[in-house]
């Protein structure tokens, strides 16, 4: 009787985030969500991108060495399982570096040169406009090219990222590998929420201090819900609003079902429920969202050995698959010697 076939590999996704400590709801559905529906159906390798921070920014050790383990928890919290995903840290990974060196031998500096947030820093803020920065699409470039990702999870904002990826791809193995092509032309995964709006209707962001966090204690959640800003057409309750002029609606839209949409927006416009009557089932869809969150953070919160073995693990399974591109690669440029 002939054994049965092994079932057929799956299609290999990369992805990274920096480490900027605890995350937002932004970052869940900006990304998380997509990572944690993926790694049942894919090889999911996800890496903490501490390298890449330090092209804006010069954390201290204590602050990266936190970010990075907070953001990591939150992973965990969110879903993404280590038995499923491999998750590791960028800079624990040399072979990363030599192939960023490798692929520069052959990657025209124009091709850098005209990735849009490199030439809005370097207007913006000319003391930034390091080397580092410039090359940065070219080492996230290296990022997934040694794993020969098939797909790259992204934002619409970073599509051109994975537009050079796939030059550089291109060029190398026309340089040095005709024949039989070594590094894979990634595709990029569009995320499904690409822009979650924070408390005042701008991007959820940090920095802009309107950011509901992942693990954000239910009473703090009520306080920052209620005291959005809202239509500014409804001065007072009997003033009817218009619910696309609300920050408050595209919550509604992310988090309400088709009924408590209708029930929000017929009662705006009609000046049937007050703001804080729309914001209550908002409140409580949030609260439900992060309680397990919460508490899968918690268990890890209190053994962060087993974080740290967890990453440990990842990294150490990262690097079998990278070493093995490395080599074909030296070997293609003449390098086995």
């Amino acid at each position: 009787m002939n054994p049965e076939a092994p079932p057929p590999p799956r299609p290999r996704v990369l992805s990274g985030m920096r480490p900027t400590g605890a995350l937002h709801l932004g970052h869940y559905h900006g990304a998380l969500k997509n990572w944690v529906r993926l790694q049942s159906s894919h090889d999911c390798f996800f890496f903490v991108a501490d390298w890449h921070a330090l092209t804006t920014s010069r954390p201290d050790r204590a602050t990266l060495e936190r970010n990075v383990y907070d953001m990591v928890v939150d992973w965990l919290a969110a879903g993404v399982d280590p038995e499923q995903a491999t998750l590791f840290i960028q800079s624990r990974m040399p072979e990363h570096a030599e192939l960023f060196t490798l692929l520069a031998m052959s990657t025209p500096l124009s091709w850098l040169e005209r990735i849009p947030s490199f030439k809005d820093l370097a207007e913006r803020l000319p003391d930034s406009a390091s080397y580092g920065l410039l090359g940065y699409p070219l080492l996230q470039a290296a990022d997934i090219l040694i794993y020969k990702a098939a797909q790259v999870p992204v934002g619409e904002d970073q599509q051109a990222h994975v537009e050079v990826t796939r030059e550089v791809a291109r060029r190398f193995n026309h340089l040095y590998s005709p024949e039989a092509p070594i590094l894979v032309e990634p595709q990029a995964l569009l995320t499904e929420t690409a822009r979650l709006p924070g408390l005042d209707g701008q991007k959820m962001s940090k920095s802009y201090g309107n950011a509901i966090a992942m693990r954000e204690e239910p009473a703090v959640v009520e306080e920052k819900i209620r005291t959005m800003p809202t239509d500014p057409q409804r001065a007072r309750r009997g003033d009817p609003g218009e619910p696309s002029h609300c920050p408050v609606w595209p919550l509604h839209q992310l988090y309400s079902d088709e009924a408590t949409r209708s029930w929000a927006a017929q009662g705006c416009r009609s000046a049937g429920i007050g703001c804080l009557d729309c914001k209550q089932p908002l409140i409580e869809a949030i609260q439900r969202e992060q309680a397990p969150w919460r508490e899968r953070a918690n268990e890890y919160l209190a053994n962060p050995k087993q974080v740290h073995w967890i990453v440990e693990v990842g990294t150490e399974r990262a690097r079998a698959v990278a070493r093995k591109t490395l080599r074909e690669v030296r070997g293609a440029m003449g390098l086995s010697y």
